[in-house]
């Protein structure tokens, strides 16, 4: 690890003299946030992020009521007819980590916080494995301005962006547990993986334990191997109770999604027959597939080009995000492409169907890592080495089949996530930490005496009796690896600038653009340009390598203090990241005004919300299952998530999609949206409203059956069940003359009808059945339903007036709640606990002179 401060000027400076660099680094990544995100904090913009847009869309009807009624919405019609509102807007009162994170952003704008967060975090990670203040800084700069930390933000991913910034919290607990003092490790690991389980972004938290493994089997074997067996179980088990604790306080999040993940589209549908491709939709599964999770090709459709890791060190290698803007001075507009057209231009030329970017560390954090690989203690640097091998390797999914499949088949729970590429996190942690430490151990002017043993015995057994020797020898041996680590970055970017003379830079969009009128010289110059984005970055990345090689080598030759080349580095690390940064999210993706103030009601949405019922459906005929707009004015039939419900996904992809009428008419689709602006609204004469009586019952063996069943079904008069599912449901024919119902009062969870029948029947309502919470009562007393037409909810009822009612009152969600707010008491115990034992155990140490911080 690195060096320390010495134990007595430790011990004697006065605490606000000891806390005064981490507040000046607190402010300094303050400033560094507001700044890159000015129009935020100084214009009144906001960040033009399309997932956050949709998420607001789709979660308007639950935070309203949520307004209005002073409690939780669990159910929201706004989206596909009908969802649980777990993985949308739903708050979980007894998980009080809220409030911790609140005083971490320090009441920063939402985006500018979680930029901070991640710069925050990774300095935090760097302080508590004892390295110095302004190189922890260095570090903390590389792991908060990762190409790919901006890139989410831009897109949207803000939780992906929390869980991301809260992991090396996680690190630095796991470190300090296995390697110093396990009552504080556990403590501060206890605490970064609840904040990382709270950002709720399940896929990040995965990969992050995937690292931790592997830190925990390095350990294991290390202890093994020394004897210390029972000390390293001992700490395991300290960190497995954080864990556990950490996994209480999200315990109602955690428990409902678990719930829900059963019945929603990451898990297996029911039917045997694979529905027909659908645009945008998941590719058709496998009947011969037996997993329980997403369909393999749909996981690996953004799978990394195995040449495409070079990004790493030479972002525009392929040509940045799919579409790049070109200037004035480029070979395209040379060729005569009209100015307006350059704004956005299909640069990208690799393997994936879309990046909003490359994943680029920056050529300086490439340069510390690969020395990190010669300087840092072994166990520390075969952790971050492996994890970032095995970061690119599932990254290349689909392009590295061999090793993938088997993952994705055998590696417990990882066939739940989709989007591979994803995968890269491991190595956005791992890299920066490693070169954190490689440059903490440059310019702390030490190495361990083990390493010395490695290069030369003889001189530490009698050769090295004087410290200004030792020193030189220090010096010289660092020296070495510094040119060696900076020779193979820089030879690197020299083969990939070799290699691109043998490149053709042509992209599979290149035919469709030839379709759209482009000329074979527009299509060269736009070649030329490809190649001249990766050339030049080659030459770009070459200047930051030489840079820091030249500091670290005047520093090691005694020419240049620890301090001002600390000052350096941080400045090489920001320079080089936020240039890069900028391409993907610069001034351009900023809008004046609020994202809420971005909804303003079409003219179409107009004439609809002129209809004051109680409650019907609406489909916007563009792009329907990809747009979350409709959702904030209208309850839809479309909607924009990456979970709904698995059995709506069926109906999508074998009913909606090739335009079966009487499906849409059971949904109640009053109105559709059609584009036109001659006829911008339609309304369906067909929809069956809210509820109706149904003459006959049909009865099926299967799912399968039950879907076929809807291709000639009529829905007004007849509805179908699946036995296999409810036995008790035998196929009839009901007197449905005279029988009528209303809906008489409507909020997201809870409805209320009123019906008159004189005769005993059987009602369908145009609402999505879930078992998992939804209640019936006729006349306040609880009744069994059932599932009709694939995915509504029906009802027997007795002849006669009476109310039904349906509220939605899953005990998932009131265990979880409790057990969550248990963990909550108990996490504010630990961090109280630390928080004196931390205290006590720095008086001891100014008592004694000792130092607490060495790693």
């Amino acid at each position: 690890m690195a060096a320390a401060p010495s134990a007595s000027s430790v011990s004697s400076a006065p605490w606000w003299q000891r806390a005064l660099p981490h507040v000046l680094a607190v402010l300094f990544f303050v400033v560094l946030a507001c700044v890159y995100f000015s129009p935020i904090v100084f214009e009144g913009k906001s960040l033009i992020q399309h997932d956050i847009t949709q998420f607001q869309g789709g979660a308007h009807e639950a935070q309203e009521y949520a307004k209005v009624m002073g409690r939780e919405a669990l159910w929201t019609n706004s989206m596909f007819s009908g969802m649980p509102t777990y993985l949308i807007s739903l708050h979980f009162p007894g998980d009080w980590s809220g409030y911790l994170q609140k005083a971490l952003t320090l009441g920063l704008p939402a985006v500018v916080a979680n930029l901070f967060l991640a710069l925050l975090c990774g300095y935090l990670l760097l302080v508590v494995l004892g390295i110095r203040p302004l190189v922890a800084v260095a570090g903390a700069v590389a792991l908060g301005f990762s190409s790919y930390n901006l890139a989410i933000l831009a897109a949207g991913h803000n939780t992906k962006s929390l869980a991301l910034a809260y992991a090396p919290l996680v690190l630095g607990g796991l470190l300090v547990a296995y390697r110093r003092d396990k009552w504080l490790g556990a403590a501060l690991f206890a605490v970064g993986f609840t904040l990382n389980m709270r950002a709720n972004h399940l896929q990040i938290t995965y990969y992050l334990l995937l690292l931790v493994a592997i830190l925990g089997i390095i350990e294991l074997v290390a202890a093994a191997r020394a004897g210390g067996l029972p000390e390293f179980l001992k700490r395991t088990a300290l960190l497995g109770l954080g864990a556990a604790l950490a996994v209480g306080v999200s315990f109602g999040r955690l428990y409902t999604t678990l719930e829900y993940s059963k019945y929603s589209n990451r898990g297996r549908s029911e039917l045997k027959a694979p529905p027909p491709t659908v645009p945008g939709q998941a590719p058709a599964t496998d009947p011969d597939d037996t997993s329980t999770g997403v369909n393999r090709d749909y996981a690996f459709q953004y799978s990394y080009g195995v040449g495409e890791t070079i990004t790493l060190l030479i972002p525009n290698f392929y040509g940045g995000a799919s579409s790049m803007p070109l200037g004035s001075d480029s070979n395209l507009a040379k060729a005569g492409l009209p100015a307006e057209y350059l704004a956005a231009m299909p640069t990208y030329w690799g393997q994936q169907i879309y990046t909003a970017g490359p994943v680029y560390m920056g050529a300086v954090v490439c340069f510390l890592f690969i020395l990190g690989l010669f300087v840092v203690d072994r166990r520390i640097r075969y952790w971050l080495l492996a994890g970032t091998v095995l970061s690119v390797l599932l990254a290349w999914g689909k392009n590295f089949e061999t090793f993938n499949y088997l993952i994705f088949d055998w590696l417990p729970g990882y066939n739940k996530f989709r989007a591979v590429s994803m995968a890269l996190v491991i190595a956005q942690l791992a890299m920066p930490i490693l070169g954190a430490l490689a440059l903490s151990r440059v310019l702390g002017g030490g190495i361990k005496n083990e390493e010395l043993k490695i290069k030369n015995a003889s001189l530490v057994a009698g050769q090295l009796n004087d410290q200004k020797q030792a020193l030189i020898f220090n010096s010289s041996f660092l020296i070495q690896k510094v040119l060696y680590a900076g020779a193979i970055a820089a030879g690197l970017c020299v083969l990939a600038y070799l290699a691109s003379f043998s490149f053709d830079f042509a992209a599979p969009i290149d035919g469709e653009l030839t379709k759209q009128g482009f000329t074979p010289q527009l299509l060269g110059a736009l070649r030329a340009d490809r190649a001249d984005l990766l050339r030049n970055d080659v030459w770009r990345g070459l200047l930051f390598i030489g840079a820091a090689l030249g500091v670290l080598y005047f520093h090691l030759k005694g020419r240049l203090s620890m301090a001002p080349a600390a000052g350096i580095m941080v400045l090489l690390v920001l320079v080089d990241l936020w240039g890069v940064d900028k391409r993907y999210l610069g001034t351009d993706k900023f809008q004046s005004g609020t994202i809420a103030a971005s909804f303003q009601p079409t003219p179409a949405d107009e004439l609809i919300l002129r209809d004051k019922d109680l409650s019907y459906r609406v489909l916007n005929m563009q792009n329907p299952f990809n747009e979350a707009q409709t959702s904030y004015f209208h309850k839809s039939i479309g909607g924009y998530h990456g979970a709904k419900l698995r059995r709506y996904q069926d109906l999508i992809e074998r009913q909606i999609s090739n335009n079966n009428q009487q499906v849409l008419n059971m949904l109640n689709t009053r109105y559709l949206i059609t584009g036109d602006a001659k006829q911008p609204v339609q309304r369906n004469p067909g929809a069956l409203g809210n509820a109706w009586f149904v003459s006959q019952v049909k009865t099926v063996k299967s799912p399968d059956e039950e879907m076929a069943a809807l291709n000639t079904l009529n829905p007004a008069t007849e509805a179908v069940v699946d036995v296999s599912k409810f036995p008790q449901q035998k196929a009839a024919t009901y007197e449905a003359a005279g029988a009528s119902i209303a809906l008489t009062n409507y909020s997201p969870d809870e409805l209320k009808y009123r019906y008159n029948a004189p005769h005993d029947g059987l009602v369908v309502f145009s609402e999505i059945y879930y078992a998992e919470g939804w209640q019936a009562y006729i006349d306040g007393k609880p009744v069994p339903h059932l599932r009709a037409d694939y995915v509504l909810r029906a009802l027997p009822v007795p002849a006669g007036s009476h109310t039904i009612e349906f509220k939605f009152a899953p005990k998932s969600y009131v265990v979880g709640n409790g057990v969550s707010l248990a963990a909550s008491l108990a996490l504010l115990l630990v961090m109280v606990g630390a928080g004196v034992y931390a205290v006590r155990r720095q008086r001891v140490a100014d008592a004694t002179g000792a130092a607490t911080l060495v790693a």
